[in-house]
């Protein structure tokens, strides 16, 4: 039973990259999507015509990008999951960087399911760890 969105991984990680990029800068441009994907103008220019055409998000005239509550559901969920992720692995000892990879691999493929059981026992371990340190 799969819990992922229908607009697939390219599709998400587009997402996710413009609430980064909000996050950053205050703003969100083409430009600046293609540099952080590190992909051409014209495939954020395709991915920007179909997130536009299914609702996720907007576009201004000036060029400036706006994601839609529809598109930030999904850029939440695979942010969060992805810092969540990325933490967790460090935590275990696992480069920043190796981390960083391994999330983005991951993020998108794991179950609500397994994911929130992944969230309890990252909760559970922070706990305990807080604990002894007292």
């Amino acid at each position: 039973m799969k819990n992922r969105s229908d607009i697939g991984k390219s599709a998400e990680d587009y997402l996710e990259a413009m609430i980064i990029l909000k996050e950053r800068n205050g703003y969100i441009r083409s430009i600046d999507i293609a540099g952080f994907l590190g992909v051409t103008k014209p495939s954020v220019s395709n991915a920007m015509k179909r997130l536009r055409e299914d609702g996720y998000i907007e576009m201004e005239s000036s060029g400036l990008i706006t994601v839609t509550e529809k598109g930030m559901q999904i850029a939440d969920k695979i942010y969060t999951r992805h810092k969540k992720l990325t933490g967790f692995f460090v935590t275990l000892g696992v480069d920043p960087e190796v981390a960083e990879e391994d999330a983005c691999k991951i993020e998108h493929d794991l179950s609500d399911e397994t994911f929130e059981a992944l969230c309890r026992c990252i909760d559970d371990y922070g706990g305990a760890n807080k604990s002894k340190k007292k």
